[in-house]
């Protein structure tokens, strides 16, 4: 019993070591994770972790610049006290971004400070994973896919050289047969001459055979001409991979942030790329990577944007997109009235839009696939709008002996499907 007790006690010092040990850790893993939110929170906004220039100067290399980390934390909790007291550094950063002065942070504790700038000195380095074979040996060969039309000629010459075959089998064999009743052999006949042999003494059949034929040829040619001019699925290559998946889904940007016109006129409108510079000022890496920062440079390419002075100093370069939902000519549509006035969403014609990286047309945009569609859709009650008020109280009149369900006010009662309604 002494024994166990005397174990035990020797234990206690190693538990209460290893307990100490784990807080320290933690709290060093702690102040790692908040000096990076901190950094985020308070400096991302004016700075960058590179060279860049967002409003204010990048931070690379300023571990090595400033006169050390207590000035770096005094500087950040009030630059302006520093400028004041005449110091050499802090007027030469003033000098070089022309007077400009930073936020004061004099709530921060000395804590966060220690950690902001302990995160600015060594951010987090991103590990790209390394892909390898079995054996170890470097990158993973690019699989390549089998080509199904040539599997598809490959399977129809072998069908032809087996049929071959089997014919001359069959010929032989007669003729073996034949010999050994004494009668003279067949001559072999071609395929084409044995074809139009049994063709005609099977007329009923080959009649069959090429009605059935001529049917499949008209009905394809009919879902042919039907397909002209449907897009259903297109998906084109842009200039610029933009995914609406960032920025509709995950961040959550509305729709109408860059598409300003679909609530005022025909068209939804294209960004222009200023549009895309009141974000990407900041924003000058993506979550996709070196993929996404080459993306976003495209737009400074385009902007004429310089990111390291922080200014427009290059050319600026036009951005062809590919249009990717395109109705005839002589076909009206307005935006505005769909959107504003029907109060239909987008998804209801460009699907889920929040989902995809560059975007595909999903619907067919025909004239059934519409004249469907205000069929079936109810208008909403039109406030604020005394021409639809009273329109709406008419039709609503005009149909009230109909069955419950037919006294639904649809686009089409409402004119939605008269043809000077889309072409005139």
């Amino acid at each position: 019993m002494d024994t166990l007790c005397t174990k035990s006690q020797k234990q206690i010092p190693v538990i209460f070591s290893f307990l100490f040990l784990s807080i320290i850790f933690s709290i060093n893993s702690v102040s790692a994770q908040d000096g990076a939110k901190l950094f985020k929170q308070n400096c991302a906004v004016c700075h960058s972790l590179g060279t860049n220039k967002l409003t204010g100067p990048g931070l690379a290399g300023i571990a090595s610049r400033a006169p050390g980390d207590a000035w770096l934390m005094k500087w950040i909790k009030n630059n302006n006290e520093v400028i004041k007291s005449g110091d050499a550094y802090a007027t030469k950063i003033l000098a070089e971004n022309n007077g400009a002065q930073m936020t004061v942070f004099a709530d921060l504790k000395d804590e966060e400070l220690k950690a902001i700038v302990a995160y600015i000195k060594a951010p987090p380095v991103e590990v790209k994973p390394v892909v390898t074979n079995a054996d170890g040996g470097g990158a993973a060969p690019e699989e390549k896919g089998v080509n199904p039309l040539a599997i598809l000629i490959g399977v129809i010459a072998f069908l032809i050289i087996i049929v071959g075959v089997l014919r001359g089998v069959s010929h032989s064999l007669k003729n073996l047969q034949r010999e050994k009743s004494g009668l003279e052999e067949i001559e072999q006949v071609g395929v084409w001459r044995e074809l139009k042999i049994w063709m005609g003494t099977h007329k009923r059949t080959m009649a069959l055979i090429v009605l059935f034929v001529l049917g499949g040829v008209l009905s394809a040619t009919w879902d042919a001409l039907m397909g002209i001019g449907v897009y259903e699925g297109y998906h084109p290559s842009q200039p610029i991979a933009f995914s609406h998946k960032i920025h509709a889904g995950d961040n959550a940007i509305n729709c109408q942030y860059c598409h300003s016109g679909v609530e005022k006129g025909k068209t939804a409108g294209i960004p222009t790329v200023n549009v895309c510079m009141n974000c990407h000022k900041g924003i000058s890496k993506g979550p996709s990577g070196e993929k996404g920062t080459a993306e976003i440079a495209k737009i400074y390419a385009a902007a004429g944007w310089d990111p390291d002075k922080g200014a427009y100093t290059k050319p600026q370069r036009p951005i062809i997109w590919t249009k990717v939902h395109n109705l005839p000519d002589f076909v009206f549509f307005s935006h505005a009235q769909h959107v504003k006035v029907g109060k239909q969403d987008c998804a209801n014609c460009h699907g889920d839009v929040k989902t995809m990286t560059t975007v595909q047309q999903v619907s067919p945009l025909t004239m059934g696939w519409c004249i469907d569609c205000h069929r079936k859709t109810e208008v909403p009650g039109m406030k604020d709008n005394p021409y639809y008020e009273s329109l709406h109280a008419k039709l609503k009149e005009k149909f009230k002996n109909l069955p419950k369900e037919e006294q639904v006010i649809t686009v089409a009662k409402m004119g939605g499907i008269e043809c000077g309604k889309c072409h005139y």
